[in-house]
């Protein structure tokens, strides 16, 4: 077997309790229709659909094997963040996700790695549910990238990350809740453009907002989806912040300087995006990832790392798992 540890990997459960407390919300229901399929529902609207792999370890653990996977990191599905419920309903819910995750991963401790979520909105609450999450056996957690108009580098999201470092969890921000607007509702624009620029701007959100600056060097923090468009466009960035220092010269450094102060994963597709994803990042914050088991994911985990020429073996090896170990603190 391979030694890929895949950090960015979801899960589903097979049912919960009716999460319909607030009204004039569309509560996420699973509409089951076979042993192997179900439909996520949001009120009477189908969200998504899917399989069996989103519950049953077994499946998972079979994937795992075929594609060389020594272990994954198991983290919510954002649909299920509730940031726009009161912070009362958010953290109920939270509860009832964290605890369903503990029972699927549960046969399979030494492969499956727990993250939880929880009710960002609140950073009280918030920090209340880490702490219950890690005291259970969770490893880490997974944030969404805002919450509503509000970015990472807000007082009680800084907060709650400052938290995270302090109880030495690492954190893994993923997309969601895109812009929806005519042009971006074809051809899942709001995936194929939306989420890239949502990672991007949270990443310059902790730089320009001054996060970075505010929070330990300890925190473990990682981006979903290679970071984004944020690599691209890193050259982009320093050249406002040099020549436009006047509006964007927030951060105590050039932003170039910070891209030691988190990691990506390697969701990019394409062995030329991943040779500049490393070169801008460093071969020693890159980690796989996979968004298994969702279908614009990748499949055999690691393909991409794994067939490029230009990696040598030791930086290889680096994203394939030691950079991960460091990631989840196991080294």
């Amino acid at each position: 077997m391979s030694d890929i540890i895949d950090v960015h990997t979801h899960y589903v459960p097979k049912g919960w309790p009716d999460l319909s407390a607030d009204a004039g919300v569309d509560a996420p229901w699973l509409r089951v229709e076979s042993e192997s399929d179900a439909i996520i529902m949001m009120g009477t609207r189908e969200f998504r659909r899917i399989q069996s792999d989103a519950w049953d370890y077994e499946v998972r653990l079979r994937d795992m094997d075929a594609d060389g996977v020594r272990a994954q990191v198991v983290s919510p599905t954002p649909a299920f963040f509730n940031y726009g419920r009161t912070p009362e309903e958010a953290e109920r819910i939270a509860r009832i996700f964290n605890d369903l995750a503990l029972t699927i991963v549960e046969p399979a401790p030494d492969r499956l790695v727990p993250f939880c979520q929880v009710p960002l909105q609140d950073t009280d609450a918030a920090c209340r549910e880490l702490e219950r999450c890690v005291e259970n056996g969770h490893r880490g957690v997974e944030i969404g990238n805002h919450v509503g108009d509000r970015d990472l580098d807000s007082e009680g999201i800084v907060t709650f990350l400052q938290h995270c470092a302090s109880l030495s969890v690492p954190v893994f921000v993923h997309p969601w809740d895109m812009a929806s607007s005519p042009r971006l509702d074809r051809w899942m624009a709001q995936w194929l453009a939306g989420m890239p620029a949502e990672t991007h701007l949270s990443i310059l959100s902790l730089i320009l907002g001054g996060g970075f600056d505010r929070i330990d060097e300890s925190l473990r923090i990682a981006f979903a989806h290679g970071g984004g468009s944020f690599a691209f466009w890193l050259g982009r960035v320093d050249n406002a912040w040099h020549r436009r220092h006047d509006i964007i010269g927030t951060s105590a450094e050039p932003p170039s300087r910070y891209v030691d102060r988190f990691y990506v994963d390697s969701v990019v597709f394409d062995e030329r995006a991943l040779r500049l994803l490393v070169d801008t990042m460093g071969s020693e914050r890159v980690l796989v990832g996979s968004d298994y088991p969702y279908p614009l994911g990748e499949r055999p985990v690691g393909s991409v790392v794994r067939k490029s020429e230009f990696l040598t073996p030791e930086a290889r090896a680096m994203i394939e798992h030691e950079n991960a170990m460091r990631f989840l603190g196991l080294s």
